[in-house]
């Protein structure tokens, strides 16, 4: 197995554990910002699938094309869209989220019926601008920038809110983990946007796919380690109410003996 074939599986591995622990919180709780990041997650894998099989067969015109339109264009926007549920509101994430299912829909229509402009080189990784017209690439700067802004800027903005004043910013859900645990997740997801981001830039000439599949799985990793991070504890055991026909006396005895309820614990991802 060549380099690229290992780390292209350790990046799908990876990828489908964390896609297995948002589809059961997703399952349990249906809230949208974990149904985003399970999709995104499931591109992921397709996506690292595609450069697995790269490092088998080499590049060809199919695999390139599941790898860019998943990993360069899609997967990145349906991480942003758990962002901003979780930081605009269950509404706004509705709305983003209906809207991007839909464009999504456009940029694999898109990326389907585009013709290349030569020959896919087998080794090495290819690039959008050398085989793409203006369109695909146009989609993947929006997908890959834009998107990885709103989720590096919102999980910062996020980490700082948390530490500053114990609540998350604008009409997100209130944390119900101890805040300075979810500051921790929100600088890992930050920390593994960038790593993403960065991807093989740092490499050059026959060392750049073998580059871009190290960032691959150290992103993939900080991410996946932020989530974690975030997993509750011990269920929340909330002090319950005195009986309504207790006089004041025996309230207070009720008061007294009632456990003091601990910091709120649920994940925020």
């Amino acid at each position: 197995m060549t380099a690229v074939s290992a780390l292209g599986a350790i990046a799908m591995l990876t990828a489908l554990a964390f896609a297995a622990t948002t589809a059961e919180r997703y399952a349990a709780r249906g809230r949208l910002h974990e149904l985003a990041w399970t999709q995104s997650m499931i591109m992921f894998a397709i996506a690292s699938g595609a450069y697995w099989s790269a490092g088998a067969v080499g590049w060809n015109s199919f695999n390139f094309r599941v790898f860019y339109l998943f990993g360069a264009i899609l997967n990145v926007p349906y991480l942003a869209v758990g962002t901003v549920a979780l930081l605009g509101g269950a509404e706004l994430g509705r709305r983003v989220h209906r809207v991007l299912n839909l464009v999504a829909v456009f940029c694999a229509g898109v990326l389907l019926v585009t013709p290349m402009r030569g020959a896919v080189p087998r080794d090495g990784l290819p690039e959008g601008k050398e085989l793409f017209d203006l369109g695909p690439r146009i989609m993947a700067a929006v997908g890959s920038g834009v998107a990885a802004t709103v989720l590096i800027v919102g999980a910062l903005w996020s980490a700082w809110a948390l530490v500053r004043h114990h609540r998350r910013p604008a009409q997100g859900a209130a944390p119900v983990i101890a805040p300075g645990r979810l500051a921790v997740t929100n600088v890992l997801i930050a920390v593994g946007s960038i790593v993403l981001s960065l991807g093989g830039g740092f490499f050059t000439g026959a060392d750049r796919e073998v580059g871009f599949g190290i960032f691959l799985v150290a992103g993939i990793v900080i991410l996946f380690g932020g989530f974690l991070v975030s997993s509750p504890g011990r269920p929340i055991r909330r002090r319950p109410e005195p009986p309504a026909e207790l006089d004041d006396f025996y309230r207070e005895l009720w008061e007294l003996s009632a456990a003091p309820e601990p910091a709120a614990t649920e994940a925020p991802v």
